[in-house]
């Protein structure tokens, strides 16, 4: 859909104003590799420098009974989520957001992002053939279910043994007021011999239909950051070649246009991240830590963040790490961005994001108004040219080498630039491309009522009613514009305001209130410019 937009607007301005007034009419003429360990020692070693196994403890590593009978569920409970974590593998299965709700109204359930009975697909698995660590073994628990609020933490600790002594932890940590996770995963070698082994952390996310979730899944894949760049992946290319990474790893994340889960690198603890389609439902994301290297009788950890939740502009920039830039604002994030802040400053004043829209469209017009001003001055000077052009065309019908020096002898006398009509319009290109990606993939939308009938700016208007209004207007800007096409060229360009309006029936009604707002505002400014040019 936003490829068939972006064609149709470029042809719109494109066709109009370059066409138009650059070039007058004329008479018509006859896989991945194998993954490569990572060359760092230990990473996030308490106590220790990275390159460097911890030091031995006083005393021998007490290795814990290994845990007996079926797995059990321990439930966390926090302001903006809850989560449901298994002792089998110390895996999550369920995760719920409690501030987000599947569709508008009071019929609307809250968003799940994970949720998963089978023991092999839960998310968060830990692997390593090195340490003999199954990922679907069972833990020891410390703790019970928890329940936090505001700023309180709270931690789950999960304990197993494998056969070769090894006794592994995982540690996550909680915090009532934030999607942010901690987890550290410590390896303790109980045993006689050193091990040295990377550790892999498994991300299961299950595919769903992506024409029948709608909306939501407009944007849906795994991203990764690295090599300083976000790398996107198209799931249906995964299906036959898997895709691996292994330079300079930040973070890791499964998302879907308003929402995503990820991994994100504690002191370089990403080595290598291998995406995968095991089965058509199927994503997984094996993220390995760097070697970890531990003697016998000491201990290493690997510690990540991770972040399941909203993508809030304001919320990802908190968590750092450049976890922002999994939104993809496309080439003119820079612009996109300060609009997204800007749109949110105004919806503290103004308590409806329908009217922020409108506010910053209506801020947009007066700043471009000189440059617009400029542009249609010009048009309308060409388009007075136009008689004397034809008389030139005529003339110079069989040289044209001399009618273009002509024509330009004529752009000279009357203090015509040719370029005049489009070079201020090309100027606004960025600016509205920046704010058509701001208003596409912003959050904040998503289930914001505006008035009437529009409960939700980020769907599409039920009843159509601002689509055909915003093709009405579209045709009335069109025919009050100067042009100097002929009447062929003309009855076509008229064709652009139908292509538009069907394009726009199923467009977020907070884009269709956009480019409603900018036409009207448009037609009262030609409506002004045509009087102070005849003036």
């Amino acid at each position: 859909m936003e490829k068939r937009t972006i064609v149709a607007i470029l042809l719109s301005i494109g066709v109009m104003y370059a066409y138009s007034f650059i070039f007058p009419p004329a008479k018509p003429v006859p896989p991945a590799g194998n993954a490569k360990q990572g060359a760092v020692s230990s990473a996030t070693v308490a106590a220790a420098p990275q390159a460097a196994p911890a030091a031995a403890p006083a005393a021998p590593i007490a290795v814990p009974a290994q845990p007996a009978g079926a797995a059990r569920d321990i439930t966390v409970d926090t302001d903006l989520y809850s989560a449901v974590f298994s002792t089998q593998g110390a895996g999550l299965k369920k995760f719920v957001l409690k501030k987000y709700k599947d569709v508008a109204g009071p019929k609307g359930q809250d968003i799940v992002l994970v949720n998963e009975t089978a023991a092999n697909r839960f998310n968060l698995l830990s692997d390593s053939r090195e340490l003999g660590l199954n990922p679907t073994a069972l833990y020891n628990v410390s703790g019970s279910d928890l329940k936090l609020t505001g700023a309180n933490k709270g931690t789950l600790e999960f304990t197993t043994t494998t056969p070769q002594g090894i006794v592994f932890k995982k540690t996550f940590t909680f915090s009532g007021d934030a999607y942010r996770i901690g987890l550290t995963e410590q390896v303790q070698n109980a045993g006689s011999a050193q091990v040295a082994a990377q550790v892999h952390l498994l991300q299961n996310s299950r595919v769903v239909d992506q024409k029948a979730g709608g909306g939501r899944y407009e944007v849906y894949g795994p991203s990764t950051l690295t090599d300083n760049a976000v790398k996107s992946e198209k799931l249906d290319s995964l299906l036959k070649t898997p895709v691996q990474f292994d330079k300079n790893i930040v973070w890791s994340a499964f998302a879907d246009k308003y929402f995503m889960e990820s991994v994100i690198a504690e002191k370089g603890s990403i080595a290598q991240v291998r995406l995968s389609r095991p089965s058509v439902d199927a994503n997984l994301r094996d993220i390995a830590s760097p070697t970890v290297t531990v003697a016998p009788g000491q201990s290493a950890a690997v510690s990540y963040s991770l972040y399941y939740g909203p993508k809030d502009l304001d919320i990802l920039k908190a968590q750092g790490s450049r976890l922002e830039e999994v939104i993809d604002y496309g080439w003119f994030a820079a612009i996109a961005k300060p609009l997204v802040v800007f749109l949110k400053f105004l919806y503290k004043y103004t308590g409806n994001y329908g009217i922020a829209i409108i506010i910053i469209t209506c801020i947009l017009k007066l700043v471009f108004f000189p440059l617009t001003h400029k542009s249609y001055k010009s048009m309308k000077d060409m388009q007075k040219l136009q008689p004397k052009m034809n008389e030139l065309k005529e003339k110079y019908k069989n040289d044209r080498d001399a009618m273009n020096r002509a024509v330009m002898e004529l752009y000279k006398t009357h203090k015509v630039n040719p370029l005049g009509g489009c070079l201020p319009m090309i100027v606004q290109i960025p600016v509205f491309f920046g704010l058509y990606r701001a208003l596409m993939y912003s959050i904040e939308l998503r289930h914001a009522p505006f008035y009437l009938w529009i409960t939700d700016l980020s769907a599409k208007d039920p009843y159509y009613v601002t689509p055909l209004i915003m093709g009405a207007t579209m045709f009335i800007q069109q025919k009050m514009t100067p042009t100097n096409m002929d009447p062929v060229q003309a009855k076509m360009m008229l064709m652009l305001p139908i292509v538009f309006t069907f394009m726009f029936l199923n467009f977020p009604s907070g884009l269709v209130i956009y480019w409603l707002v900018n036409n009207v505002l448009t037609i009262a400014q030609q409506m002004y410019i045509n009087k102070s040019v005849a003036d």
